[in-house]
């Protein structure tokens, strides 16, 4: 059976309500990445890669691609419907398990570093991942990690923690929660220095990382008025608390929006 082309498969997401569908095939995934200044001529580990919504940007970003995910399915579906490019190679594998031979320009954590309990056996899992991601990366290499906000706004407006469906789950501290952590702001940069990133430039997806419209950068924060809708639950019901336009207004206003968006990506190195 031939892969859809690209107009087949967004007719296909326009008709569709599942959220799998938009997740893993949606072009917007690439905005995440697509507006970062990558080196033509330098190569990357992507960890976590799925059903490779991220890999063909970086087949096109980058000199060489090296896709490593833990689900062969997946693996199988990024192979398929990237096979256009001849720089991707995809390794099936538990990441802590993989033997690497080299070092690279990039290492990406695109939604990944909130399950390093699943990835790293170790009594401090998230620090212990970063330091194995430094240890892959060339000396003037850069990570490239996108991950939810614990703070972010609409969790405290009604919506659910996207990993667990709870309610409040991380701004309460993921009481009862033991398979999954996302961070504030500055614990992740203070997680990133333990682990040895001195340098990290935070940038803000909005409405969220998975699937971004706009990103925000510490020298161009968002003025009052620039969010206009509230943050969308994907794949489940949510509350509406309180109006979420008019706090991120106010929000901004006092320059507390960097402590309350949705999502992160960091740059370090």
């Amino acid at each position: 059976k031939e892969c859809p082309t690209s107009e087949e498969l967004e007719e296909r997401l326009m008709q569709e309500d599942e959220w799998t569908y938009l997740y893993h095939f949606s072009k917007i995934r690439q905005n995440v990445l697509d507006w970062y200044d990558f080196d033509k001529d330098k190569t990357i580990l992507e960890i976590g890669a799925g059903c490779g919504a991220i890999s063909g940007l970086f087949c096109r970003k980058t000199k060489q691609v090296t896709a490593v995910d833990l689900s062969k399915r997946r693996s199988m579906i990024n192979a398929y419907r990237n096979k256009e490019y001849d720089n991707l190679e995809i390794i099936v594998g538990n990441f802590e398990d993989i033997e690497f031979t080299e070092k690279y320009d990039y290492v990406s954590l695109i939604g990944v570093l909130e399950y390093s309990i699943y990835y790293i056996n170790s009594d401090d899992p998230f620090t212990d991942m970063l330091k194995k991601v430094k240890s892959l990366l060339k000396p003037d290499g850069k990570l490239l990690l996108a991950i939810e906000n614990k703070y972010g706004l609409k969790y405290w407006a009604g919506a659910t923690e996207d990993h667990t469906g709870g309610f409040f789950d991380g701004i309460q501290g993921y009481n009862d929660v033991d398979r999954v952590r996302t961070f504030s702001r500055d614990g992740l940069e203070e997680l990133l220095e333990t682990a040895g990133f001195s340098e990290n430039e935070f940038y803000y997806p909005v409405p969220d990382y998975k699937l971004p419209l706009e990103v925000y950068s510490a020298e161009y924060l968002p003025k009052k008025g620039d969010i206009k809708s509230i943050s969308p639950a994907y794949d489940r019901d949510r509350y509406v608390l309180f109006d979420e336009v008019l706090t991120y207004d106010s929000l901004i206003e006092d320059g507390m929006f960097e402590q309350f968006a949705n999502s992160f990506i960091v740059i370090s190195g």
